[in-house]
């Protein structure tokens, strides 16, 4: 049975890429720095005892949806809405422009938007600097496919921008306003749980090389929230392995190790795999 994407649709190009789990980590930095945002994932659903479990979940229902039959994405989608639904708490501590008490619910479509447009965002500035530019078109195109992932979480086609360059002026609104604020606590979970997963020594340098790179990354407003140093010789050092990348290695890379298997995650991995895909989109 058909999907809701095909193998031509621009986001399964594109996260079929194995350089895009970098993109979530990326993304899942910048929907903490929205405190109410963060205090709806972390705080309501039991992800501060065991984070890793509640990602990879969260990353099979995108899975499933981009990669999977229609019926399965409908499906897992259904019982989404119902957990969404009913789903609702307030902000324990003050954070920003945010007072304490303040309502959230998880079906907030203020709330899901950050979530989808960084998401989209992320995925388009991994894969434009690792594997190849894209046109305007085709940006269009990829932010279409998540304005539809968008509808399947309960999203109407007003609550969204109604194309990309309207995706990327509601971003730049959002980094220059004041509804964005790293708490203390986002802070500490964030690099915690991003930048710091349980990993066996051997992948260390890997792990280092991936933080590296989603650092220099984020919007430099996170960046600062977080405590995270860069500076313009680590910008160039970037700017060039990520050409290097991008023009000498990625292109010659075997099919095995460039791209990812298409369809659902499979059951779950050992920690330090869970951990390699912190945040690979999150959204539930």
């Amino acid at each position: 049975m058909p999907g809701y994407f095909t193998d031509a649709s621009l986001i399964r190009r594109i996260h079929r890429e194995q350089v895009l789990r970098i993109s979530g980590a990326r993304a899942l930095l910048m929907q903490a720095a929205h405190p109410v945002a963060f205090a709806g994932f972390f705080m309501s659903t039991g992800s501060l005892e065991d984070p890793y479990a509640r990602l990879y979940r969260t990353a099979r229902v995108l899975d499933t949806i981009i990669f999977g039959e229609r019926e399965a994405a409908e499906r897992v989608m259904a019982a989404v809405r119902r957990v969404h639904s009913r789903t609702r708490g307030t902000l324990p501590y003050p954070a920003g422009k945010f007072a304490a008490g303040t309502p959230w619910a998880a079906d907030d479509p203020e709330l899901m938007l950050w979530i989808l447009a960084t998401l989209a965002d992320s995925g388009i500035l991994v894969y434009e600097r690792y594997v190849h530019p894209l046109s305007q078109r085709e940006r269009e195109a990829y932010w279409r496919d998540w304005r539809t992932v968008g509808r399947l979480f309960g999203l109407g086609a007003a609550d969204m921008p109604e194309g990309y360059v309207g995706m990327r002026e509601y971003l730049r609104a959002m980094l220059a306003g004041d509804v964005l604020h790293v708490s203390s606590e986002a802070r500490q979970l964030g690099i915690d749980v991003v930048l710091r997963p349980p990993v066996p020594a051997r992948a260390r340098p890997l792990l280092q090389a991936a933080n590296f790179t989603v650092i220099g990354l984020l919007p430099a407003r996170i960046r600062r929230g977080y405590g995270l140093g860069w500076d313009p010789l680590r910008a160039a050092a970037l700017r060039v392995g990520a050409e290097s990348a991008r023009r000498a290695l990625v292109p010659v890379l075997p099919r095995s190790l460039r791209f990812r298997g298409t369809g659902p995650l499979p059951a779950p991995p050992p920690a330090f795999a869970r951990a390699a895909l912190v945040a690979s989109q999150r959204l539930a």
